[in-house]
């Protein structure tokens, strides 16, 4: 038996260098980023040389970066993409997050791959054949519930990744042609246009309206911050925050808030340690309902549940923050808050019509709102604030320190003084200096170690400085300022010398077992493939039949754009297996949204909703 600590990695989105840095500073084991091309956010790339910086910087914490390679690839691409990889392996990079499965049949360096959730893995047979072709890691599908990730970390061996927290997909990632069929923009190539979070009319068959311009296929906010140690318990070894698009203020604040949640379960939980090393301090009270939200839900990680939606608006609502007490004659308004408010913030309500109305505060004196523009809410009417004048004025600043815990020995040897420095993550060194030795005369053991234990903006803070010297000598400041620095120095180059990277699973996977899932098996549009190399290793898996990708070849007009967990005869209240009501409208049901008209099915022995092109106009 293994009574060794599980590490668990709290894993962060980085938008930019800037992102990535500040998320390993607020806490994160790892930090995911975009790649200059093949990642699911086209519009979030970064150049090589920024992710080599990202990685310098985080290395020394044991951190990690994974770069996102998870869109389709083409086949006058794959070329490139083969140098790219080459370029993020030299770069430093831990591992890749992939869709495409002609990544395997490519001639790349060691470098591991995860299988991003791109790749729709929400059951056991789908994670033992990725474990088999040589994934490192599997990102699971956000929909799974708690009792399905068990399963899955029952059959399989690999490590596990979860989303935690941030925006949601209405759809099983990998599985909605939405937007490729209406826009020509491929969430499978990183150009979502969000056709979910459009206002839609739900009619019925006979063309009569159930729900009028709501947003109809807009889910609100992951956050399971009140389920993490259940997640770890069902076998989970990475927790995920969605979020390369959100800005650094966003990224601070939400890993900060997911650091404390662990380490306060760490600390209760001795079988559990963090995957990095490093000790985080923070100037703010971190609080992710003071950063962009749709309002939040756990999703179904304990079934099915009704309240997932945010069909009122896909926009941030905010914070919860009072209630408008009287709107007066001159426009301002008088309010109850629960929270203190500043000049600046952003407030939120819904109007009579249940639409967003979003506001500044100009200026606030007591209880009393002065905006630029007259306004009259009802009262009784809830506010909200979606944006944070205060605390982004404290984010927009250093808001975090993360340090390592350093131990320094000073002794003496026949020719000089030698300083002999370790850390939290392993590394030692030792580093003589040669110096002529004069009695001191007067103690200098405090003086001395004051002088080592100036650390300033280093990684460093000192854990523990031992003087063990033969006698009271007598060493000048400038001597031990330079032995701790180039002693320091020593030890960062101990660092990256001793990075661990781990070895890539898919370099001894048993890629021609034909025995094992896919013999016989016939593939659709649904799995995704996009080029001659996806197609090959197919192949040596038995497939028999491939289709090409939506993408490349689309299929008939009856194929399924989109398959989503979400249903809407569920959250209307008429499911015919788990409601008892039953819907007084004939199917089917079709959302219209100007000149777009899609048509709904319902796949009650999946428990899926399907959407699909109608061509007809309303």
């Amino acid at each position: 038996m293994n009574d060794s600590p599980r590490h668990v990695e709290l894993l962060a989105p980085a938008r930019d260098l800037t992102c990535g840095v500040e998320a390993i500073r607020h806490g994160a084991d790892a930090v995911y980023i975009g790649a200059p091309r093949f990642g699911a956010r086209a519009a979030a790339g970064n150049s090589v040389d920024d992710i080599r910086r990202l990685c310098d910087f985080a290395h020394p914490y044991g951190a990690k970066v994974y770069v996102t390679l998870n869109t389709l690839i083409y086949e006058d691409e794959l070329a490139e993409a083969e140098r790219l990889v080459h370029a993020l392996y030299r770069a430093g990079v831990d591992a890749l997050i992939t869709q495409d499965l002609g990544l395997l049949e490519m001639d790349i360096p060691p470098i591991p791959l995860h299988a991003s959730t791109q790749m729709d893995n929400r059951d056991a047979g789908k994670a033992r054949f990725l474990e088999r072709v040589g994934f490192s890691r599997i990102v699971l599908a956000r929909e799974l519930t708690l009792a399905q990730i068990r399963e899955i970390a029952e059959a399989t061996s690999v490590p596990l990744e979860v989303f935690v927290h941030g925006a949601l997909c209405v759809s099983y990632s990998g599985q909605c042609y939405l937007s490729a069929a209406l826009s020509g923009r491929s969430a499978n190539r990183g150009e979502c246009a969000q056709y979910c979070r459009l206002p839609y009319t739900l009619v019925d068959a006979d063309g009569r309206v159930i729900v009028k311009d709501k947003h109809l296929l807009s889910l609100k906010d992951m956050n399971r911050g009140d389920r993490l140690e259940e997640l770890l318990d069902a076998g989970v070894t990475s927790l995920k925050i969605e979020g390369r698009m959100k800005d650094v203020s966003y990224v601070k604040n939400v890993t900060a808030w997911y650091r404390q949640k662990l380490d306060a379960l760490f600390a209760r939980r001795p079988e559990y340690r963090a995957a990095s090393a490093g000790h985080c301090a923070y100037t703010f009270t971190p609080d992710p309902r003071r950063s962009f939200n749709r309002g939040f839900t756990p999703f179904y990680l304990d079934g099915r549940v009704k309240d997932v939606t945010s069909f009122d608006t896909p926009k941030s609502q905010g914070q919860p923050i009072g209630r408008v007490r009287a709107t007066r004659t001159d426009g301002t308004l008088l309010v109850s808050a629960q929270v203190p408010l500043s000049n600046g913030d952003g407030l939120t309500y819904f109007n009579g019509k249940g639409e967003l109305v979003g506001f500044r505060i100009n200026r606030i004196d007591g209880d009393r709102i002065h905006t630029l523009e007259k306004l009259s809410i009802a009262p009784g009417t809830p506010l909200y604030r979606n944006y944070d004048q205060a605390f982004e004025k404290i984010l927009a600043k250093p808001s975090a320190q993360r340090k390592l815990n350093l131990r320094l020995r000073l002794t003496d040897t026949p020719t000089g003084f030698s300083l002999e420095a370790s850390d939290e993550t392993g590394a030692r060194v030792v580093l003589s200096k040669p110096f002529e030795k004069t009695p001191a005369r007067v103690p200098q053991t405090e003086r001395i170690r004051s002088e080592l234990g100036k650390l300033g903006d280093t990684l460093f803070q000192a854990e523990r400085i031992e003087v063990a010297l033969s006698a009271d000598w007598f060493i000048p400041a400038s001597f031990l300022a330079d032995l701790r620095r180039e002693t320091i120095d020593l030890l960062l180059a101990n660092q990256r010398v001793r990075y661990p990277r781990e070895v890539a699973r898919w370099k001894q996977a048993r890629q021609g077992d034909k025995a094992f899932l896919l013999k016989d098996r016939s593939l659709s549009y649904r799995d995704n493939v996009a080029n001659s190399l996806a197609r090959r290793f197919y192949k040596k898996q038995g497939a028999r039949e491939i289709a090409p990708a939506f993408e490349v070849k689309p299929p008939g007009e009856e194929a399924p754009l989109m398959y989503a967990k979400h249903c809407l005869r569920y959250s209307l209240g008429w499911c015919p297996r788990q409601q008892a009501a039953r819907s007084p409208y004939r199917e089917p049901y079709y959302l219209c949204y100007k000149e777009t008209r899609l048509r709904l099915q319902f796949d009650c022995q999946n428990c899926q909703m399907l959407i699909l092109a109608d061509k007809r106009k309303e």
